[in-house]
């Protein structure tokens, strides 16, 4: 079943690279500027207006599910690779902002799960009518 939402990955893909191009462009950089992130917005926004539309099947939710399950690790590995080179090159400064980002990532993860836990919490009490 991978082979299903293939089709879209491919397209967000291309529009992203397309758009991240041409945001290089009007920066006057000749390079792809979030491209890739731009690629996993446009694919998270499709899927979300398929599934309200009632159009996402389940073989096709699967095959997405799978590709970013191999995708997206690659990409991120990839890029956290590059922004450690370049804030290597950058100076002190540049390795600051990087380390305090991935500082407040993590002081975040707790309040992100505790938010998810509350939303349960409402679903499960029964009311009771006695």
């Amino acid at each position: 079943m991978a082979i299903y939402g293939t089709t879209l990955l491919s397209i967000c893909l291309l529009a992203g690279l397309i758009i991240g191009n041409g945001i290089g462009q009007l920066v006057g950089v000749n390079k792809n500027i979030g491209g890739v992130g731009i690629a996993m917005l446009l694919l998270i926004i499709a899927c979300d207006h398929l599934q309200k539309k009632g159009r996402m099947k389940p073989p096709t939710a699967s095959g997405i599910a799978f590709w970013s399950s191999v995708y997206i690790p690659i990409v991120v590995a990839m890029a956290a690779s590059q922004n450690v080179l370049a804030a290597i090159k950058g100076g002190p400064l540049a390795v600051l902002a990087g380390v305090l980002s991935v500082l407040a990532c993590f002081a975040l993860v707790p309040v992100i799960s505790r938010l998810g836990r509350k939303d349960e919490g409402k679903q499960d009490s029964p009311s009771s009518s006695s």
